[in-house]
């Protein structure tokens, strides 16, 4: 699987103990990944959803989900567990963003910017040479122009780079996440990248050596 990294010891020997027949073992499985999960729903999610559900919920459906799917998994083993609990609940969070739209609730561009936090994370590598996020963060002048230059960004552009910026995912874990391949996944980064450097340097954030 290239650069997918492989699952931990103890959730090795989890999953050995699932095969066997312990039930239970799934139940501590699930608990091992959750918090996890939440972290990345939590890092996901739109602002506009966030009112119809939180990141407990997305992972309590996510894993009620894994739980009836777990012998498809086993059967499968498609990926590594801690990559195919993440990708669960990055499914479900898409469910609830489309369900979001479906109701009619988005109006005509986008009505709030991703929280500061996220805008920042998506943004920081193009920000090293520019004012420094460590130093800036708190200043609400700078998170609002990096949050405007996110917000403009097409969705499937702030995913990649979320898991890339953000979390650290290799390409290849990316890629499984996004159903493409890694040289699929980096190509998408790539662009992603180039869009998010016009809109930075659009609210005057980058360097003159940019």
């Amino acid at each position: 699987m290239g650069d997918v990294r492989p699952d931990s010891e103890p959730t090795r020997r989890l999953l050995d103990a699932v095969r066997a027949g312990d039930r239970a073992a799934l139940g501590d499985l699930l608990v091992r990944h959750r918090d996890g999960m939440r972290d990345l729903v939590a890092l996901h999610l739109d602002p506009r959803a966030a009112a119809r559900a939180d990141p407990s919920d997305v992972v309590q459906e996510a894993q009620a989900d894994m739980a009836r799917r777990i012998d498809d998994y086993l059967a499968r083993d498609p990926m590594p567990f801690h990559l195919w609990a993440r990708k669960t609940a990055y499914e479900r969070l898409l469910d609830l963003h489309r369900n979001h739209l479906r109701r009619g609730r988005r109006a005509a561009g986008r009505e709030a910017p991703l929280p500061d936090r996220s805008s920042l994370l998506v943004a920081r590598p193009l920000l090293a040479r520019g004012p420094s996020p460590s130093q800036e963060a708190e200043a609400k002048e700078l998170a609002g122009r990096v949050a405007r230059a996110v917000a403009v960004l097409p969705d499937a552009d702030r995913e990649v780079l979320l898991l890339r910026h953000a979390e650290g995912l290799p390409f290849g874990e990316i890629g499984l996440m996004l159903g493409v391949d890694p040289a699929a996944a980096r190509k998408r980064f790539g662009r992603a990248l180039i869009r998010l450097q016009a809109a930075l340097a659009a609210e005057g954030l980058l360097g003159d050596d940019r």
